[in-house]
């Protein structure tokens, strides 16, 4: 079914149609409720959950920790372990394997091609919270990242964003550069939109500056023309995600802080987060994962991976202070008062060694075959792209890598592993929410168990409005996530009792979440869902409430409780039509007391 492209209109809300054929017609655009706030909602790449100053980092966030510490932050809120399913999720308020995203589009594999909830887009089951929102009266803008979708009846302007810079592929070059020939040949080059229409992103800008730009001036715009009606605006950055660029007056304000080695920074972090009360003082951080120890390291390698964090840091710094610009602006429109503000990451931060682009990022077609190797596999560069990754020129514009596994496990400490997994280092995100209504100050911490499921329902709570069953003339899913709202006025301190679930997967490794207990599962063998020396084949089980890093594994001790979680995720998966692991790959082990 297509769907319908919102336009704007200045200064009179209204809506401009346009209907592919045999589209019906959305609810036209209703007068906002009295009252009701604005919402800003800030997304970051592959942030680690360590790396801003109020989650016990040392890169300078000044903006983003003054937000954190003037509302409540968040120690268990949840996204999916990469990043389109998160934001399918987020859009939607319903489990990513139900909006669509059950695995990544660059991914789509013979086990999960065609499946229903595996389309690689945000599909006609969910209606997205931009489009509930303008129909019930919001102006809708953004700018950034989408990954939902790469046609136009799955682009942000057909998914009820009015305004919207998108760059619709999971990553690009932050300095526009991957926007020539070479790239183009490669089926590399990213594909940009501007109000639905194709763009290009202004080689030489840089990501975070640019796409603040753009969100500003959206809100300057409707400021200027009169347009009084709550927004929603989103504004999805690309830093700090692979390939590793920043400006080089940034990059400068960290040279030398790393040469101490990802060792050192890892325990400096953990034992900040257990000054400022963000993990139990007596958290053990899990045992790092395929790393050389830094002492193993030449001096010439010590540098490359000192350059590579000093550039991230870079990028989340740079990040901040875009932040920075937006709270400004809205400050300076008389609008930051009645706005509620999330931020959070989309995932838990990449461990992979990248040196060059991944053919994953092709643009995909119906009938791609994915990449060898699974979603971990290394590449290697090519020389046609003019890639260059010396030391001198690692953070330009012509350098492409990433920054390993060393870094990255320090970003998510005290937890497990990284990006790309269920267990917590790849799903437990930084994430905070400030602004009307939070009741914060103090640096208030909220402890609960939160997912990204639950950000859409907050907003139509907050703005007053109830999600119908149908939306532009079909059945839509209801939202399972639930509202934040008593947690973010300060009335209650979770919105799960101890009997609710939450079920994770994503490349066939599984979660599941009751209470403070959580079993994990990760294939095992010789297969493309797995990294050697991480996977056991089998499940097991961890009490968050005293373990944060997942590091003593219960299920032998509790046998009984393994058994109620593990067919508790079965039931998840059933219900959420997840898609089994390929019968030639090796079936978890029943665990004992469990049903085959």
């Amino acid at each position: 079914m297509s769907r319908i492209r919102f336009l704007a209109a200045a200064a009179i809300p209204a809506l401009i149609v346009s209907v592919c054929a045999t589209a019906t017609a959305a609810p036209a655009q209703a007068p906002a409720p009295q009252g009701a706030p604005n919402f800003l909602v800030i997304v970051a790449d592959d942030l680690g959950w360590s790396d801003l100053g109020a989650f016990g980092g040392e890169i300078a966030t000044p903006n983003l920790d003054a937000l954190a510490l003037s509302g409540v932050r968040f120690t268990g809120f949840h996204t999916a372990p990469t990043c389109s399913p998160t934001r399918s999720m987020l859009m939607s308020g319903v489990d990513n394997h139900e909006a669509g995203l059950g695995t990544m589009a660059e991914l789509l594999s013979d086990a999960t091609r065609g499946r229903p909830g595996y389309e690689g887009y945000l599909n006609d089951r969910v209606a997205s919270i931009a489009e509930l929102l303008h129909a019930g009266g919001y102006a809708t803008v953004m700018a950034g990242k989408w990954h939902l979708g790469l046609t136009p009846d799955r682009e942000p302007a057909a998914r009820g964003f009015e305004h919207s810079f998108a760059l619709l592929q999971g990553l690009s070059n932050h300095f526009g550069a991957d926007q020539n020939e070479g790239w183009a040949k490669a089926g590399l080059a990213p594909s940009y939109r501007d109000d639905g229409k194709p763009a290009a992103f202004p080689v030489g800008s840089f990501s975070a500056d640019y796409f603040a730009d753009r969100l500003i001036g959206y809100l300057d715009a409707a400021a200027k023309a009169g347009d009084r009606r709550p927004f929603f605006a989103y504004l999805p950055f690309t830093a700090p995600h692979w390939p590793l660029q920043a400006p080089d007056e940034t990059i400068a304000r960290y040279k030398g802080r790393y040469d101490q080695g990802y060792e050192a920074l890892r325990a400096a972090r953990l034992a900040r987060q257990k000054q400022l009360g963000l993990v139990p003082a007596d958290a053990v951080a899990h045992v790092t994962e395929q790393v050389r120890p830094w002492a193993s390291l030449s001096a010439g390698e010590r540098a490359i991976e000192a350059r590579k964090m000093e550039v991230y840091a870079a990028m989340v710094d740079r990040m901040d202070q875009n932040v920075g610009r937006v709270i400004a602006a809205l400050k300076a429109q008389g609008r930051y008062d009645d706005t509620i503000i999330l931020f959070f990451s989309d995932n838990g931060p990449e461990g992979n060694a990248i040196e060059a682009p991944s053919p994953r990022f092709k643009v995909a077609r119906p009938g791609d075959t994915p990449p060898p190797g699974g979603p971990d596999a290394p590449q290697a560069p090519d020389p046609a792209l003019g890639i260059d990754n010396s030391l001198a020129n690692i953070g330009k514009p012509t350098s492409y890598v990433g920054y390993g596994p060393g870094w990255a496990q320090a970003n998510s400490v005290p937890s497990w592993l990284v990006k790309g997994y269920t267990t917590e280092g790849g799903i437990r995100v930084s994430a905070f929410a400030a602004g009307k209504g939070v009741s914060g100050g103090g640096g208030r911490i909220a402890t609960a168990n939160l997912d990204v499921r639950d950000v859409a329902p907050t907003l139509l709570d907050y703005a007053g409005l109830k999600q119908p069953a149908q939306f532009a003339g079909h059945a839509i899913l209801p939202h399972e996530g639930r509202s934040l709202r008593p947690v973010l006025s300060g009335g209650a301190a979770a919105v799960r009792s101890p009997t609710d679930t939450l079920g994770y997967e994503l490349f066939f490794r599984r979660a599941l979440r009751k209470g403070d207990w959580k079993v994990v599962y990760l294939p095992a063998g010789t297969n493309r869902y797995t990294r050697k020396g991480v996977s056991t084949g089998r499940w097991q089980l961890f009490d968050l409430a005293a373990d944060p890093g997942e590091t003593r594994d219960l299920a032998t001790e509790q046998p009984a409780r393994l058994a109620e979680l593990v067919a508790a995720y079965d039931g998840y998966a059933r219900a959420k039509g997840v898609v089994p692991l390929p019968a030639a790959d090796p079936a978890p082990a029943t665990p004992p007391g469990a049903r085959p």
